[in-house]
């Protein structure tokens, strides 16, 4: 049989190792996972009850539309619910957007290294990818609008940016956009939007009115805590989601996921704590780089991109045999950096004593 021939360069998704896997590699009582930017702290009590509630509903197709939680996600974030489109996870919705807006005779521009599956996605659909190298970790935006002509369709900007946790301002943001052309939409992709602290961090939603072109991209996955129920939303206008959604597959978010994410918004001051912990965590890792003088990407995500100046590889595998899932910089362009995600106080202060004595 011929599949599409760009399928044949591209590999699948790699996650890391499952805990039980590590456990049962090195005879481990204790293995922690600091790989996937998950929320050390879980979910809300109340997602979790709301989850128990449903579960005498599994035979019952899921609402396609999603209306109860449509209506809650458009009073959050102050939108209508036509402005809304929901995806099974927020790389449904990348997913979707490159279905309906690449193909051969495109182009898509986006940052390296940033999160593959703009790239990944763009492969399938055959368009051509542009990819303007990050400054300092930081996304090149002048040189990003350079590259856009008349057949580029999508440009992609992932802020706080996964690998780095670097973000683009307000200033810069709205720079960018002005410059950009009408027939290009872009992408401005918030998964950690929750966690940013930054003061001149743009609160994008507001721009939605005066930029046609835009879509904002949000997920439950992080600081909500329900990255295994996969269930995450785009932003933009109503004329936009209409067009876009007979790409979306039908009943593409769970009842579970759908309840649990409504619940999850019902609780705010749980974000909140951990949006406070998350802070004081990343300044565990801070003071850990500075004492041993290692270079580091100050983070507004729930990870931090650290460089022990050797392979990373070397260093992932160190504390694997310690009990410790982080995330090789090799698979993320960075060789000789590793990228963990903020644990708890105690996580960090292990992994950090750990990390310690392999430097030293």
């Amino acid at each position: 049989m011929q599949v599409k021939e760009q399928l044949l360069s591209l590999k699948p998704y790699q996650p890391g190792k499952p805990i039980e896997e590590v456990k049962k590699e090195f005879n481990l009582s204790k293995v922690v996972k600091l790989a996937s930017n998950e929320n050390p702290y879980g979910c809300s009590p109340k997602a979790k009850q709301a989850i128990v509630d449903e579960l005498e509903q599994l035979a019952i197709y899921p609402d396609g539309y999603s209306a109860k939680l449509r209506t809650q996600v458009a009073e959050h974030v102050k939108v209508k619910e036509e402005e809304i489109i929901f995806g099974n996870g927020s790389d449904e919705v990348v997913q979707i957007i490159c279905r309906a807006l690449l193909n051969p005779q495109t182009n898509t521009v986006m940052a390296t290294p940033t999160f593959p599956q703009y790239k990944h996605n763009a492969v399938i659909e055959g368009a051509e990818i542009r990819e303007v190298s990050l400054v300092n970790g930081d996304h090149n935006l002048e040189e990003m609008l350079k590259q856009i002509d008349e057949n580029t369709t999508v440009v992609w900007v992932c802020t706080p940016n996964n690998p780095t946790g670097t973000y683009v301002t307000r200033d810069a943001l709205l720079n960018f956009l002005s410059q950009v052309p009408k027939h290009v939409l872009v992408v401005v992709d918030e998964a950690y939007y929750e966690y940013v602290l930054a003061e001149d961090y743009p609160q994008t939603v507001s721009l939605l009115n005066d930029y046609e072109n835009l879509m904002i991209l949000r997920t439950f996955s992080k600081a909500y805590g329900l990255a295994s129920l996969r269930i995450g939303y785009g932003i933009a206008n109503a004329e936009l989601i209409r067009k876009i959604e007979p790409a979306r597959e039908p009943f593409n978010t769970s009842r579970i996921a759908q309840v649990a994410a409504v619940a999850a918004l019902d609780d705010p001051d749980f974000v909140e704590e951990c949006r406070i912990k998350n802070k004081k965590g990343l300044q565990q890792f801070y003071q850990f780089c500075e004492e041993l003088k290692l270079d580091y990407y100050p983070s507004e995500g729930n990870f931090i991109l650290i460089d022990f100046n050797r392979d990373s590889d070397e260093v992932f595998q160190a504390l694997l045999e310690k009990g410790y899932i982080v995330r090789s910089g090799n698979a993320l362009g960075f060789p000789t950096h590793l990228r963990i995600t903020v644990g708890t106080e105690n996580q960090n202060n292990e992994i950090i004593e750990i990390l310690k004595e392999f430097v030293k």
